[in-house]
């Protein structure tokens, strides 16, 4: 089945960006804590950087399904190679955002941790965890939910 006769395709994208944004909302609200901007910044300067930050996350996630499709897709996606998908999806984002943290703390100080950020090599690790955790649990999330394919093996899970 094409992927554009394949209702699955639209409704996992549709999913994925909803929960991703979401999520990403929540974890920018439990993490400015760890950021100067918490203890430094007015009221307004904190929910620019809540929505502005959300915003990137969500651009970052879809653009790193978008590259993840084009290099390793199929057109019977999400029927096929779901879970290769997925893994290069995480690896992107995560790439990114270690780049993104470092250059942006780092090269051109946009901003900073306060003290209560745990590093890694000057890398705050909430930015770290949320590209692990946010897109594994939408992509989990979703994988649960998509309906068996054809290709069942014992009454299981289609091959993904």
């Amino acid at each position: 089945m094409s992927a554009i006769n394949s209702p699955a395709w639209l409704g996992t994208l549709r999913t994925y960006v909803v929960l991703v944004t979401l999520l990403n909302f929540c974890w920018e609200i439990l993490q400015l804590p760890l950021y100067t901007i918490w203890s430094t910044g007015s009221h307004r300067d904190i929910v620019f950087a809540l929505l502005h930050c959300t915003a990137g996350d969500v651009l970052i996630a879809v653009c790193s399904l978008v590259f993840s499709l084009l290099m390793a897709g199929r057109q019977e996606w999400p029927d096929r190679r779901f879970k290769t998908i997925a893994l290069i999806t995480i690896q992107l984002g995560l790439g990114y955002t270690v780049y993104s943290e470092w250059h942006n703390t780092t090269v051109i100080q946009s901003w900073a941790y306060s003290a209560a950020m745990p590093r890694l090599f000057g890398i705050g690790l909430a930015p770290v965890a949320q590209w692990l955790f946010v897109p594994g649990f939408v992509f989990w999330w979703i994988y649960r939910r998509l309906p068996v394919g054809p290709s069942t093996l014992m009454g299981g899970r289609s091959l993904r």
